[in-house]
């Protein structure tokens, strides 16, 4: 067992909402999972969450649960909420306290480590700023790169505009077009420089590591999982999948949002173009979202209704696993240079992941192979990609154990170790005078695949009122705004 009291403190600031509901708060359950493993390496682990601003009595989403039920996995984990304040008179009334609170933080913890993305509201943002000005150390945390994310749905929103495209998902997309064309060129330069004063970069995927590394002294490649080992498909079941992809439908899957950015309507299109190539196949897709009903529609016009299922929302990631293990591919179309999990999650699997090229996806699969990618956008290359494993069951066999192969490096305890050690090893540590000092590192590093590391996990909140769950008095802004 860990002795905590030897270990050093962390500050961390993760962007993932509590809730407050019928008088308790509530926190994302992979949250819970990705700050009890932060706890494993330090002590204390504070972490600042924006609170959501929503009524109090507003039920929290699907996935979060109470912060009471868990707190013998948040043992030696602070929770610091802070406002959420995404609009400019929010940010602007909100940040003299805020920054107040954020300094005070910092200057307690060994540690820091922010993450970023956004513009108004942005605390990671503001608390890499504050580090700064305080002469402390500290690591940059990003999973997508958010300005360029912003700005491919400003280019999506007025290409379907000048098609005249009135079947789009967004039908008051207006309000998000000007927000994107005002926010993403300062959003871009608020990233560069506040990575350039990082001392560490850590840079979940290969997408965001090579976008930021040249602004970045320290670059680390690192990957976010919330799979155990006990979650990866076995040898015996491995083999027995395997085996079974020599006849039958051909089973497809896909787990996340039902968003523009996950490319929803291109993944239909692919397989309106199975059903006209003759691939005979049954898909799934696990997750909710503003496309569904488009989706539905169109797969309901093509005639695949009773090979199409939409599962919504499951929040037993049991379950989630299962549909990925009976998977024989694991089809996507992500549209923005983002790091999204369920790439790893499918492969540890044994599920081959099909879809549009990319750093991340790419590097995922670099050492053997357990997946093929296309060109993004380009749904005909995709569907012939499918159609060729299709027609090659033998090769499609082969695949299988060589995604499994790819995804067996990665389990939450392996990553979040390795952030652990990189924010120990590249970061001066409780020596304040050391820290003051300490020298830039203009090196480069790119770990491997076996060397990668979690991301920001999230934090539980805490009041009075919960039992003695620790909240400091610096808290008492509760996220109003």
């Amino acid at each position: 067992m860990t002795v905590t009291q030897n270990l050093p403190s962390l500050l961390i600031y993760a962007p993932v909402p509590l809730f407050f509901c019928a008088g308790e708060y509530y926190v994302e359950r992979q949250a819970v999972n990705g700050l009890r493993l932060w706890a494993q390496h330090f002590h204390p682990v504070t972490v600042m969450m924006p609170l959501d601003a929503a009524p109090r009595n507003t039920p929290p989403p699907q996935g979060w649960v109470p912060v009471r039920t868990h707190l013998e996995d948040l043992a030696g984990v602070r929770i610091e909420p802070v406002p959420m304040a995404y609009r400019p008179d929010q940010f602007v009334r909100a940040l003299p306290r805020t920054l107040r609170q954020i300094r005070a933080l910092i200057d307690k913890a060994d540690y820091l480590s922010f993450a970023i993305g956004g513009l108004f509201g942005d605390w990671g943002a503001v608390s890499c700023l504050a580090a700064h000005q305080m002469q402390r150390p500290f690591a940059v945390w990003t999973d997508r790169v958010e300005s360029e994310v912003m700005r491919q749905q400003l280019e999506q929103g007025s290409n379907r505009a000048q098609a005249g495209d009135d079947n789009g998902i967004d039908h008051g997309i207006w309000r998000s077009q000007l927000r994107a064309r005002l926010y993403h060129r300062p959003m871009a330069r608020l990233e560069q420089m506040v990575i350039r004063r990082a001392h560490l970069g850590l840079f979940h995927g290969a997408e965001t590591f090579e976008t930021y590394r040249g602004f970045c002294r320290n670059p680390q490649l690192v990957h976010d999982i919330h799979i155990s080992s006990r979650d990866h498909i076995d040898e015996s079941s491995l083999a027995a999948k395997a085996a079974s992809v020599a006849k039958g439908p051909l089973r497809l899957v896909y787990a996340g949002r039902a968003e523009a950015m996950k490319g929803p309507i291109d993944w239909t299109t692919v397989l309106e173009r199975l059903k006209v190539m003759g691939v005979d196949f049954e898909a799934t897709w696990l997750g909710a979202g503003a496309a569904l009903p488009q989706m539905r529609a169109r797969i309901a016009r093509a005639g695949l209704a009773d090979r199409v299922h939409f599962a919504g929302f499951v929040e037993d990631q049991s379950e989630v696993l299962k549909q990925l293990r009976a998977a024989h591919l694991f089809l996507f179309c992500h549209k923005t240079p983002e790091s999204p999990r369920c790439l790893i999650e499918a492969l540890t699997c044994g599920t081959p992941i099909l879809g549009y090229g990319g750093a991340y996806a790419r590097d995922l699969i670099a050492n053997h192979g357990g997946g093929r990618l296309v060109r993004r956008g380009d749904t005909d290359a995709l569907a012939q990609q499918v159609a060729c494993l299709d027609a090659d069951r033998t090769r499609l066999a082969a695949m299988i154990r060589k995604a499994h192969a790819d995804g067996a490096p990665f389990t939450d305890v392996s990553v979040f170790a390795h952030r652990s050690d990189i924010l120990k090893q590249h970061l001066p540590g409780p020596d304040r005078g050391a820290a003051k000092q300490h020298p830039e590192n203009k090196g480069r590093h790119h770990t491997s695949p076996q060397r990668r590391g979690g991301g920001v996990g999230a934090a539980r909140l805490d009041s009075p009122a919960l039992n003695g769950w620790p909240l400091s008095s610096s808290s008492g802004n509760g996220g109003a705004v």
